[in-house]
């Protein structure tokens, strides 16, 4: 077929002055690509003629998809602080600077400087947790999940752990407890019901195969009526007594008191220390207002044990990880909370949300209707199942757009909102000061191209 003589040699095609300044071995790939399509679709009799111009246009297309980053800055206008799907816990920026200045420099993470000689990597976090904790030593992995799958490897391998058939808890990405329990080594011993769990059920599971006492954070959902659950501090009676490990999976564990009444079923880490348990784990980057990682803290014994744990290697975090969470812990023991954005948007009062949001609607008064109302939100990422909090959103309506069209049109633009009664919110519990400019911006010129 003539056609098919005519695909340009790929040796020449790559020579395009288009191509110039450009990566030649990935330009080289994706030419062959489009030319190999191209030919596929000459011997289908797709198309009945060749232009070298789209074609160059198409490689240069697609070399920008493939290097242009794909994660990107969003404004979250959905109220939910906690956001998983967002990246849940924003980072301080100064926090940042002194980690992006121990990652481009040489850095003491595994040297004992006293000393001159090797140190260990964990002795920088465990300092801060111990002070900030009280408790005996500490130790930090890559999530929470990881944390509780070495805690029960460690500890519970071929052996019984108990635990409440109300806390056999799923998280997203199907995460089960009893599944991680099964891969652990662990052997799951299930006690009392769904809704109701005794402390006389812990008592009358234990038996020579016991190895633990385990109580999980019902992260995602609560159980509301007739139902009941022991405190963890009974269990932690009940398991010295019987010479055992206790242990509580905080999932989002928060370090101090939260606004709104939000403590009244879930106890801060400092409450749960106060009972002496042998060892908790829980998230860095959820209420806690620090980078992704699971935190273990307790008895020095057990955490020794851990850390000869083959697999700790492979959960083991880097220097970053382990600067920005020593920078937050450091927030707390200084009492700085100021400098922890998930707190500092937590305790935000209403009155400086409407505040702003009153501010945004007098800007856009000339391009959109909107209002200031009382709303609620969650905190999410796995926190305070079923508690809201109260806030203060501002509705947009323009023209005969409905909500779903109109949200769609934010989200293209990198402004993410929620529909509530049928009408889009930017609620102000999540939008920082120094986003409301950009938000007008955004607005304006969305709405003037919509004109």
């Amino acid at each position: 077929m003539i056609l098919l003589k005519s695909i340009p040699k790929v040796d020449k095609f790559i020579t395009h002055k288009a191509f110039e300044g450009l990566s030649k071995t990935l330009i080289t790939k994706l030419t062959k690509e489009v030319l190999e399509n191209l030919r596929n679709n000459i011997l289908n009799e797709k198309i009945k003629n060749i232009d070298e111009n789209s074609l160059v246009d198409e490689v240069l297309q697609k070399y920008e998809e493939l290097t242009t980053p794909s994660l990107k800055n969003l404004i979250n206008a959905t109220g939910i602080i906690v956001h998983t799907n967002l990246g849940r816990s924003l980072l301080d920026k100064k926090s940042l600077e002194k980690a992006i200045s121990i990652a481009t420099s040489y850095n003491n993470l595994e040297y004992n400087l006293k000393e001159g000689k090797r140190g260990e990597r964990y002795e920088h976090i465990s300092k801060a947790l111990k002070a900030l904790t009280g408790c005996e030593d500490a130790l930090v992995v890559n999530n929470n999940a990881s944390a509780v799958f070495l805690i029960l490897n460690t500890f519970c391998k071929d052996k019984e752990v108990v635990v409440s058939r109300g806390e056999l808890v799923e998280i997203g990405g199907s995460f089960r407890v009893p599944e991680v329990m099964a891969q652990s080594g662990a052997i799951l011993k299930e006690i009392g019901t769904t809704n109701k769990t005794h402390l006389r059920d812990y008592e009358n599971a234990i038996n020579e195969k016991t190895s633990m006492l385990m109580k999980v954070h019902k992260s995602n959902y609560s159980i509301e009526g007739f139902s009941s659950e022991v405190d963890f501090e009974e269990i932690v009676k009940v398991a010295s007594d019987n010479n055992l490990i206790n242990y509580y999976d905080m999932g989002s564990g928060h370090m101090i008191d939260l606004p709104f009444n939000l403590n009244a079923n879930e106890p801060s880490i400092l409450q749960i220390m106060k009972y002496n348990p042998s060892l908790l784990s829980f998230s860095g980057d959820k209420l806690l207002g620090s980078v992704q990682a699971g935190i273990i803290i307790g008895k020095k014994e057990l955490i020794d044990k851990i850390k000869k744990n083959q697999l700790l290697r492979m959960l083991r975090v880097d220097k970053i990880t382990l600067a920005l969470l020593e920078d937050t812990i450091n927030s707390y023991l200084k009492n700085e909370l100021e400098n922890i954005p998930t707190l500092k948007m937590l305790h935000t009062t209403l009155e400086t949300l409407e505040e702003r949001a009153t501010n945004l609607k007098e800007r856009l008064k000339d391009t959109c209707n909107c209002e200031v109302i009382k709303t609620q939100t969650m905190i999410g990422g796995g926190t305070t199942p079923n508690k809201k909090i109260p806030s203060i959103g501002l509705s947009l309506e323009y023209k005969n757009y409905k909500a779903n069209k109109l949200e769609e049109l934010l989200r293209k633009n990198n402004l993410i909102s929620r529909i509530e009664n049928d009408r889009v919110i930017l609620d102000f519990r999540t939008i920082l000061e120094d986003e409301i400019e950009k938000i007008e911006i955004i607005l304006k010129n969305l709405f003037t191209k919509c004109n």
